[in-house]
C-alpha cells in the first residue's frame, strides 16, 4: 500500500500543506517550455505524470493528467484536463497507448523510481521524457553556501541521472537546460539572480525541499539572506548573476526512446 497524505500525495512532500498558493510562483518557463516541445516531436496524445498544476502540458494535443494530490488538481487552470488521481508506479491505462509521457519536476518524489519509469515505457510507443535536476550540480548554486541544509536535501532526494538512464532502458538522450535570468518557474535556481524573491514565504513552500529541513534553519537563512542583501555582501559575492542571462545549473531533459 503506497503512503497516501490526505489531500492524496504520494510522494515523500505534503502538497495539502505546501502546496498552497503553489502557482503563484510556479508558472512554465517558455524556454524550458521549448526543450519540452522539441521533444514530444509529433506525438499527438500525451501522458503527464505527476502532473501537479499542470506546468508544461502542451495545448496542442490530447493530454492525459495523472495527479494524486487533491490541492495540486484543484490549482489546475479550467483550459487543461481535469487530472486523474493515480500515482506513477499503477498507471491506470493499456500498454502502448499514448504517442509520448512527460513527468516535470516529480520523479524525486516518486516513492519507486524503477516502478514509475516500467510504467512510463509500458503506456508509451514514443519517447518518455523526464524533467528532473541532477544532484550532483546542486552545490553550484549560491543557494549551496546560503541553504546547504537544503541542498542537502536535494542532493539526497533527487535520483541521479544514471539510475534514470537505467529505469528507461534502450536509448537515453541527457539534455542541459539553462536557466533565464527571469525564469518563471520558481524552482530555488530559477532566482539565481533575484535573492530577494527568496525571503518571501511563498516562494520557499513552493520548493518542497525547505519542508525538510530542521526547524530554525529556514529563519536563519531568510535573516542571513536578508542583511547580506542590505548590506551588499550578497552581491559583492554574487552580484553578476543579476545581469547573467542563463545560468547553466543542474536541470537536465532526458528523453527515453523506445
Amino acid at each position: 500500500m503506497d503512503k497516501r497524505f490526505n489531500d492524496g500525495s504520494a510522494g515523500d512532500a505534503n502538497y495539502g500543506t505546501i502546496g498552497m498558493g503553489y502557482t503563484n510562483y510556479r508558472q512554465p518557463e517558455p524556454h524550458i517550455e521549448a526543450f519540452i516541445r522539441q521533444a514530444l516531436g509529433d506525438a499527438r496524445t500525451v501522458l503527464n505524470v505527476g502532473a501537479g498544476a499542470g506546468s508544461y502540458e502542451p495545448v496542442d494535443r490530447e493530454v492525459v493528467a495523472v495527479e494524486p494530490s487533491e490541492s495540486m488538481r484543484a490549482q489546475r487552470p479550467a483550459h487543461l484536463p481535469v487530472a486523474i488521481d493515480g500515482v506513477a508506479q499503477r498507471l491506470p491505462f493499456a500498454d502502448a497507448t499514448f504517442d509520448a509521457s512527460m513527468a516535470t519536476f516529480t520523479v524525486h518524489q516518486w516513492p519507486d523510481l524503477a516502478a514509475g519509469l516500467r510504467e512510463m515505457r509500458r503506456v508509451t510507443r514514443g519517447p518518455v521524457l523526464i524533467l528532473t535536476c541532477a544532484p550532483t550540480r546542486l552545490h553550484l548554486s549560491w543557494l549551496a553556501d546560503y541553504a546547504p541544509d537544503m541542498i542537502a536535501v536535494e542532493a539526497r532526494r533527487y535520483p541521479t541521472i544514471a539510475a534514470i538512464e537505467e529505469g528507461l532502458g534502450g536509448r537515453v538522450d541527457v539534455q542541459p537546460v539553462e536557466i533565464p535570468l527571469m525564469c518563471t518557474d520558481g524552482f530555488s535556481e530559477a532566482y539565481y539572480g533575484r535573492p530577494e524573491r527568496l525571503l518571501e514565504p511563498g516562494a520557499r513552500r513552493a520548493n518542497s525541499a525547505w519542508s525538510f529541513v530542521e526547524p530554525g534553519v529556514e529563519a536563519k537563512f531568510v535573516e542571513r539572506l536578508r542583511r547580506d542583501i542590505e548590506n551588499g555582501l550578497w552581491d559583492k559575492k554574487y552580484g553578476a548573476l543579476r545581469t547573467q542571462p542563463f545560468f547553466d545549473g543542474s536541470l537536465r531533459l532526458i528523453v527515453g526512446h523506445p
